[in-house]
């Protein structure tokens, strides 16, 4: 077996772990990717890493809003602006990225893993205002969070659900299954924003996008299934994961600070 099969093998089954779990625990799946592509694939280059994982987060992105869509659970108009301004800010997020340190860089994400963790221990409620609307009082709420939203996603490489999905609630009262629906526009258009960036410097290993995109449509098919059988088990699933980013993330951080001092 070449090493370059054993590369796409990993690559297959790490978009599969990334899909099983946005699909079992409903979002934070997408923060594996980087980790998984550079300790798991063997991807060298942390920047290479964070544009192919935005390119396959965003095409995952799009085929869940293709489903919310058909549900009825997106907020075109509150999801327009606030993606039209997070592109923006994906932009000049990933531009920034790209010229940091690696090692800087990955010591970095691995406290906004920590954070992300943190923040899936809370539990989401599902109050709120359905019919809400864009008007002039949610409007600047809108554009700014998400130009904030748009600026870490970019610079992180992430999809950034985990930023959008409160964002939009606090922007417009929404009720949670239409944030997490809505948020999938913003989501899209964030990994695109930040691949193509990083593509035009040559940093997206296209083979490896594919092959984690298609094990990634797999293993969201089989994390959605399961998670009507553990739907009883919800809470427990993700603080399970939280506590598996949190281990991921130290484990990032003591790698990156040690290839820093060396």
């Amino acid at each position: 077996m070449t090493a370059t099969l054993v590369q796409d093998l990993l690559a297959l089954a790490s978009g599969s772990l990334v899909g099983f779990t946005l699909g079992l625990v409903g979002g934070g799946g997408s923060i594996l990717a980087v980790p998984l592509l550079i300790y798991l694939v063997g991807v060298t280059n942390p920047h290479i890493a964070i544009g192919t994982s935005a390119m396959a987060v965003a095409v995952n992105a799009a085929a869940s809003l293709i489903i919310h869509a058909r549900a009825g659970t997106v907020k075109w108009r509150c999801a327009s602006v606030f993606t039209l301004a997070g592109a923006a800010g994906a932009f000049g997020g990933s531009t920034l990225g790209r010229m940091i340190d690696p090692n800087h860089l990955l010591a970095a994400f691995a406290v906004l893993m920590i954070i992300i963790g943190a923040i899936m221990l809370r539990n989401r409620d599902e109050e709120g205002m359905p019919d809400v609307r864009l008007s002039r009082e949610n409007l600047p709420r809108l554009v700014v969070l998400g130009l904030a939203s748009g600026v870490l996603s970019g610079f992180f490489g992430i999809g950034g659900g985990f930023l959008i999905v409160p964002a939009l609630i606090y922007a417009t009262g929404m009720p949670v299954r239409y944030a997490i629906g809505s948020s999938l526009v913003a989501v899209t258009a964030f990994g695109l924003t930040t691949s193509l960036n990083y593509a035009a410097a040559g940093l997206v290993d296209l083979r490896l996008a594919a092959l984690f995109i298609a094990g990634g449509i797999a293993g969201s098919l089989i994390g959605a299934r399961a998670t009507k059988a553990l739907a009883m088990r919800k809470g427990a699933l993700n603080s399970a994961f939280a506590v598996l980013i949190f281990l991921v993330a130290a484990y990032m951080l003591a790698k990156s600070l040690g290839l820093s001092a060396s």
